[in-house]
């Protein structure tokens, strides 16, 4: 028993150790050591083994499940950015938004003018809406398209600029700002679609085979570094337009990027995460894997107060669950 508990503690410091390296996407840009933000795929499955092993020590009564309950406390505000359940807030919105990454329409263009009609939304953002489709949404009208995005809105716009352009054989990313008036007030919208990695189901799917999996694992890798390094120079642009803009913004998009990333991290400053603010439950919002994975996300100034946050999982119209928050503005 003595020889499991010392692999046991092992393992337990270990996981500690990769935490901690999660936390330091903070401060550690991609293009200096990308290593950090590897590890901010794994946080839930790090997570989970440290909670694991903590329940492990406190049931075999050592003093040491003190100390990793105490050390856990640093991961309680990256935890939430996952799963989350603040209280529900009865306040009346005066703005509701969707986002959605439509995967190009194709599970169905008619589905997602008809679920997003049934929202009723102020705003709707756009990512892979697919250059040939064009929607209608009742009362809503569409700003200038870029090839990835756009934004339909009930309001008017005062003015449109793309921050990123895709070249599509190095870069696949977009974002832009789109200024709107709503009830007197401008607001700033920012749709993002980060560079993706452009991975098949067959790319990570293990088949039990060493060295066909070993070979997998590495062209993973290969492809992610690069996709990281690349984000850190796409954020560039849109964290410019935040921190240069006279009103109120809403940052919403496909950041192909997890909580505690240094996209993540990068991107939030300034600005509060309306999962973080107003969520209950799972924050997983692409669902095309079985591992939990967060990269849709809704941001807002701390002037503009999160009512509400929910993926909705009770449709499909890609393989990203629509985003809806629901916002006051605070006078």
């Amino acid at each position: 028993m003595k020889i499991i508990r010392l692999i046991f503690f092992i393992v337990h410091v270990g996981i500690s150790f990769l935490l901690v390296g999660t936390l330091l996407n903070a401060y550690v840009p991609p293009k200096t050591f990308p290593w950090f933000n590897l590890l901010s795929l794994g946080f839930p499955v790090f997570m989970i083994v440290y909670l694991l092993l903590t329940l492990f020590w406190i049931i075999s009564w050592k003093k040491r499940a003190f100390v990793f309950l105490l050390f856990g406390l640093l991961f309680f505000k990256p935890v939430i950015r996952w799963i989350n359940y603040m209280p529900q807030k009865n306040e009346i919105p005066d703005l509701k938004i969707i986002s959605l990454n439509a995967k190009g329409g194709f599970y169905g263009k008619g589905n997602i003018e008809s679920y997003i009609n049934s929202q009723k939304s102020d705003i709707v953002l756009l990512q892979e809406y697919g250059i040939n489709k064009k929607y209608q949404f009742n009362g809503m009208k569409e700003g200038s398209q870029g090839h990835i995005i756009t934004v339909f809105s009930k309001h008017r716009f005062i003015e449109q600029k793309q921050l990123i352009e895709s070249d599509y054989e190095y870069n696949n990313a977009y974002a832009s700002q789109t200024d709107i008036e709503i009830k007197g007030k401008i607001y700033r919208f920012i749709n993002v679609y980060l560079q993706p990695f452009k991975f098949q189901k067959s790319m990570v799917k293990l088949n039990g085979n060493s060295e066909e999996d070993e070979q997998k694992l590495k062209d993973v890798v290969k492809r992610l570094i690069p996709t990281f390094k690349m984000h850190q120079e796409q954020i560039s642009a849109v964290r410019k337009s935040i921190d240069e803009s006279p009103y109120p913004v809403i940052l919403a998009g496909d950041f192909n990027s997890v909580p505690n990333s240094y996209e993540y991290y990068h991107l939030l400053e300034g600005l509060q995460d309306a999962f973080v603010e107003a969520g209950r439950g799972s924050a997983t919002s692409f669902h095309d894997y079985k591992f939990p994975i967060r990269i849709d996300y809704i941001f807002s100034s701390l002037s503009v107060k999160p009512l509400s946050y929910k993926v909705d999982r009770s449709v499909k119209l890609s393989d990203h669950f629509p985003v809806i928050a629901t916002f006051k503005s605070e006078k």
